[in-house]
């Protein structure tokens, strides 16, 4: 199994954005250790709880404190901004850490419309163009010359190139492209397998290298599955919170109260993570791997404990040689 990081950089209530920036860096540096293969940065504006917002820069800075791992985007917003620009900083990362560069490219407008306006230098959204930005960007990373322009520098190795989607159309469109899929099961689980095989069905095996498939998914790996539930509760609360618009950072604990409504949207959410001991949740992954034939994961936790939260990852990367 291939595992890999998918960092929201997510922070509790109890720590400031200085020391979560520190226990990154000890997580970054323990992932390549344990045998992870990829540590990706999202991105998200305008938010108390998420506070990854420029992710070249983490992939700069963390490339730079490790050795092998490979440092990826999950993923750069891609209709707020230039499409030279955005090959350019993929070419220079690609060039000071040669191999080690993923640019995971996504749709998303960033947040409210106030937020993506601000990213755009108040320009109309560009969101319908998504695609042509993407074959922008392609070719400023894999040519020296598009459009009678270069984005240099020109790296020997080029960074590779991901879309993260939800379904067919998108997983389609990169893989007529050559590019790698990334299916955010942990936002939207429904069309999952069917995004996968139109992936696979679509990627043409002749003309590209062999199909890059990922699945992101939130998971929480207990010393059992008692304890992986009790681990999770904070993660439950946490996004049942930022779905309800209130404070997004990790809760330290449960409230005292929760509505019917509430543990309903809890049990809901669950369909988007996995949640047990070692065993289960090799088990229910290998589920996962079987239905996209693809043994590549993206994992996200986002426990409030931060000790916690490592040794999950660590449990975890026993599932990478097994």
């Amino acid at each position: 199994m291939r595992l890999n990081i998918l960092d929201q950089m997510p922070i509790p209530t109890n720590l400031t954005a200085e020391t979560l920036a520190i226990q990154t860096t000890y997580l970054v540096q323990k992932a390549e250790q344990w045998g992870y293969e990829r540590y990706w940065f999202a991105e998200h504006h305008g938010t108390k709880g998420l506070i990854s917002s420029s992710p070249e820069l983490w992939m700069a800075s963390m490339a730079a404190k490790t050795t092998t791992i490979k440092l990826g985007s999950g993923g750069i917003l891609l209709p707020q901004y230039s499409s030279y620009k955005v090959a350019s900083q993929l070419n220079q990362l690609a060039v000071s850490f040669p191999g080690r560069i993923d640019g995971g490219l996504g749709r998303s407008p960033g947040g409210t419309e106030k937020i993506r306006r601000a990213l755009a230098n108040n320009k109309e959204s560009e969101l319908n163009q998504f695609w042509d930005k993407v074959d922008d960007v392609i070719n400023w990373t894999q040519n020296h010359a598009y459009n009678g322009i270069t984005a240099s520098p020109f790296p020997q190795t080029p960074p590779d190139l991901f879309v993260l989607g939800l379904g067919e159309r998108s997983a389609i469109q990169a893989a007529e492209r050559g590019l790698g899929f990334v299916h955010g099961y942990f936002i939207q689980p429904v069309r999952f397998k069917e995004a996968h095989l139109a992936y696979q069905k679509a990627f043409n095996r002749q003309k590209f290298k062999a199909p890059e498939a990922l699945t992101a998914v939130f998971v929480v790996c207990g010393e059992s599955d008692e304890h992986a539930e009790k681990l999770a509760e904070s993660q439950d609360v946490w996004l049942l919170q930022t779905e309800k618009g209130l404070d997004s950072r990790i809760p330290a604990a449960i409230p005292n109260r929760l509505t019917e409504n509430d543990k309903n949207r809890i049990h809901l959410n669950r369909n988007r993570m996995i949640v047990g001991s070692l065993a289960t949740v090799k088990e229910k992954l290998n589920r996962l791997s079987e239905q996209a034939n693809s043994n590549q994961f993206l994992v996200l936790c986002n426990l409030y404990d931060f000790n916690e939260r490592i040794r999950s990852y660590e449990r975890l990367a026993n599932l990478i040689t097994s």
